[in-house]
């Protein structure tokens, strides 16, 4: 099956396109980077080149992976918007991934894990996870200070492509493994792991998963009455 993955979550993104089997495997054909700022301009048209050079069309396309945050709320709209707008026109599957849990994804650690990433404005989104085996639950996602990311790790292993995380977290003596920031490579083969299980989303259902609320939330919601 042909799949077409997009993260436009932060200030680089990527589009992927992949071969997915029915035993798992997942061949990716090409990943193309996307620069940041202009994801609006960029991304109809590169996914069309896309197709496009490997000799398909969007009728091709047997399901979509998209990374659904955390992260830039506008960059985000723009992948969540193309893909819902492609999966509802060709009636195929979706499966939403979360950017933390590509990061554990990355990691060879096992047990208690806490997949780090920087939020800017000092803030850092927070993924605490329970790997056992090919098993990786998550307990629970959060937005918290950077000065208290590390409060509660105790004996758990941070994973983050994040320098300045990993760092602060070697200079604790905490456990801390490094990984790749994830790209839509990365998204397309976790993204097949869920449409395989069964946890594949419609257009209608398709959310973006911010965590932080938007400046107009938190303004609104600072005026009395």
């Amino acid at each position: 099956m042909l799949l077409l993955a997009v993260d436009t979550s932060g200030k680089h993104g990527s589009v992927a396109l992949a071969e997915c089997g029915p035993g798992g495997e997942c061949t990716i054909l090409e990943l193309v980077p996307l620069t940041g700022g202009t994801f609006s301009a960029q991304l109809v048209p590169q996914i069309a080149a896309l197709l496009e050079k490997h000799a398909f069309t969007k009728r091709d396309v047997g399901a979509f992976a998209v990374a659904s945050g955390p992260g830039s709320f506008t960059g985000l709209r723009v992948g969540l918007a193309a893909i819902k707008a492609l999966a509802e026109v060709l009636q195929k599957p979706i499966a939403a991934v979360s950017l933390l849990e590509a990061i554990v994804d990355s990691s060879h650690s096992g047990g208690k894990v806490l997949a780090v990433l920087d939020a800017g404005r000092n803030e850092v989104y927070v993924g605490d996870f329970e790997i056992r085996g090919p098993e990786k639950h998550l307990i629970h996602e959060k937005l918290i200070n950077r000065e208290r990311c590390f409060d509660s790790a105790g004996y758990a292993t941070i994973v983050s492509p994040d320098q300045t995380l990993v760092e602060g977290a070697r200079s604790l003596g905490l456990k801390v493994e490094e990984v790749d920031h994830p790209q839509s490579d990365l998204i397309a083969r976790i993204g097949w792991r869920k449409i395989r299980a069964g946890q594949a989303v419609s257009p209608r259902e398709l959310e973006a998963n911010y965590i932080r609320r938007s400046d107009a939330e938190i303004f609104a919601r600072s005026i009395p009455g």
